[in-house]
């Protein structure tokens, strides 16, 4: 079984819920080998910003506790409690947990290189590295007060967690491309809060006490695992970010498939969809030119063609394809 957690390490209810899911998998007998079917259970953690207009290089939190953006990335850990009452319910339920023994950040810091630690300990670290990682930058964050924003202290993390080459990944820049696009991922899957576990499809929002953690685990490992093909995967999401008015995110995630599949009419489709909806008009015509010649009768090509060339202020030119279009699907003409 594999479990994404996609959370912040900067927001506390991310430490909360991992320590409960040690909890719930310890009740259900089930052993975190970090070997994807081996019998156990594989933890993966994805990228999700609660702060993501946290300054680098990072500020003392005590001078930013009164900023209403520091505020509103609270209530993405916790929906529906005030900032001073997610602050106060969540250092009691950490000593409740035993996370300890200080509890508190120090530090506002941003949080974009530590989630470039998580991704590179992924995919270069050995079985259970990057678990090892992210609980190690939790810890530093929260337990020990350090700014896991400072590329010494996510150096150390990294070395205490058996992760030795990470200092020099991250010093080359290693891992950018895979947050940006993991987060892209996780918005147009719908994750909207710190922290959401995600199994065969199913998901589970906030740190749920170990019961209801146990409880959506067992009900995730009856159902039916189907991995779509990574290429699918990736045009649907690219879909649903334009779909969410996100077509840079789009774009951002088609990027791959223009290069490999760039000849796939459904593929050429979305990013012309996305060039328009974003005003790249001369990239939308590039795309969309070859289409219609290729497949005249492709009516929503035409479409798509003629609202472009209006928008281009080509009036005359446009009016053709919009004719030709109606013509074929009368419904575009209401």
């Amino acid at each position: 079984m594999v479990i994404e957690i996609w959370a912040d390490v900067v927001c506390a209810w991310a430490y909360i819920g991992r320590r409960r899911l040690e909890r719930a998998l310890a009740d259900l007998g089930g052993e975190e080998t970090g070997v994807r079917g081996a019998g156990g259970a594989e933890v993966v953690w994805r990228p999700f910003r609660v702060d993501p207009m946290a300054p680098d290089p990072a500020v003392p939190l005590d001078d930013e506790l009164r900023d209403p953006l520091v505020d509103e990335a609270l209530r993405q850990c916790a929906p529906g409690l005030s900032p001073a009452e997610n602050r106060t319910r969540v250092s009691r339920i950490a000593a409740e947990e035993g996370i300890g023994p200080r509890w508190g950040a120090a530090w506002r810091t941003s949080s974009h290189d530590a989630h470039r630690l998580l991704v590179l300990a992924l995919d270069h670290g050995a079985p259970g590295t990057q678990d090892a990682v992210a609980r190690a930058l939790l810890r530093a964050h929260f337990v020990e007060a350090r700014d896991i924003g400072s590329p010494q202290v996510l150096a150390d993390v990294a070395r205490a967690a058996g992760f030795p080459e990470g200092p020099d990944l991250l010093a080359r820049g290693e891992g950018e491309t895979a947050v940006r696009e993991l987060l892209l991922s996780g918005k147009a899957r719908g994750v909207t809060n710190s922290p959401t576990f995600v199994v065969a499809g199913r998901s589970l929002t906030g740190a749920q006490p170990p019961e209801a953690i146990a409880e959506f685990l067992r009900a995730a490992a009856t159902g039916d695992e189907r991995s779509l093909p990574a290429e699918v995967r990736r045009f649907r999401e690219a879909e649903a970010l334009l779909d969410l008015g996100d077509p840079l995110g789009c774009l951002t995630l088609l990027a791959p498939l223009l290069t490999e599949q760039g000849t796939d009419r459904g593929v050429r489709t979305l990013a012309a969809r996305a060039y328009f909806h974003s005003a790249q008009l001369a990239q939308a015509e590039a795309i969309l030119r070859p289409l219609v010649t290729r497949v005249p009768d492709d009516s929503y090509a035409r479409l798509l063609l003629g609202r472009t060339l209006e928008r281009r202020g080509r009036a005359e030119e446009a009016a053709a394809h919009l004719r030709l279009a109606r013509a074929m699907t009368p419904s575009y003409g209401t």
